[in-house]
């Protein structure tokens, strides 16, 4: 499984990232996390706002930051 953190960088991007890490160590779930911080790379994913959550190369979340149970449930799908 491969996960995307969509930002600048910012502190909204961090913990996103703290949260999907949770989300994972709480299911056991093994996955590669990539921060993408480059502007032109996060307009190809077509989201407004950041930070973005993209999960096996599709846009689960923008513009907010899912809670750690959220993002498990996303994962499990």
């Amino acid at each position: 499984m491969e996960i995307k953190i969509l930002g600048p960088g910012c502190r909204n991007c961090e913990k996103l990232q703290a949260n999907v890490t949770e989300a994972l160590q709480k299911i056991g779930m093994d996955a590669t996390i990539t921060k993408v911080e480059n502007p032109i790379e996060i307009a190809k994913y077509g989201i407004m706002q950041t930070p973005g959550l993209v999960i096996n190369d599709k846009v689960v979340s923008y513009g907010r930051i899912l809670t750690p149970k959220h993002i498990a449930e996303l994962l499990q799908k």
